[in-house]
């Protein structure tokens, strides 16, 4: 195999030093700022705004005992009564151990229900109780807020545009 040059290899960029605190620290650039800013790479930008959703909404459902992975598998369960573990789990973006933990929570909580599949019995299927939808309900008003939030000073046609483009991602990219 052939190796390639020494010119081909170098990267061409000439790299700043990092920008040092007045101790002699590096300084850590701040979300927006550098490559976590629009400089950045559009990967680390969306990975970098997911965290500080998941975070917010952390924070914002604590108070109800809810985790933002608990809200997403009432909201899956909720629109698609009937799943299976590893259903939820392939839609949450979760692992099947992690959902089979929050499932056995929730249930144990009294906010969903196991019934056996009526042909395969061996797969069972999580449905909301009315607990679970009242429990829902809660949270889903503090993450609209949330979603407000991150909307504002967005009309609707760019929100759609974003929306449109955001799946658009996940679509294309599941083919990989």
């Amino acid at each position: 195999m052939m190796r390639k040059s020494d010119n081909i290899t170098r990267s061409k960029t000439v790299r700043k030093p990092p920008a040092a605190a007045e101790d002699g620290a590096v300084r850590v650039p701040a979300p927006g700022e550098g490559k976590r800013g629009e400089q950045g790479y559009l990967g680390y930008l969306l990975r970098q705004a997911h965290a500080a959703v998941r975070l917010t909404m952390e924070r914002t459902l604590a108070d109800l005992g809810v985790t933002s992975p608990q809200f997403a598998v009432l909201t899956m369960l909720n629109a698609y009564p009937g799943l299976s573990g590893a259903d939820v789990a392939r839609l949450t973006f979760l692992t099947p151990q992690t959902v089979g933990v929050i499932i056995r929570n929730l249930e144990r909580d009294g906010a969903i229900v196991m019934t056996p599949h009526p042909i395969h019995g061996r797969i069972q299927q999580w449905t909301l109780t009315p607990r679970g939808a009242t429990l829902l309900k809660a949270c889903r008003e503090r993450v609209i807020a949330l979603e407000k939030r991150l909307a504002r000073g967005l009309d609707s046609k760019t929100e759609t545009a974003i929306r449109r483009w955001l799946a658009g991602i996940a679509a294309d990219l599941q083919e990989d």
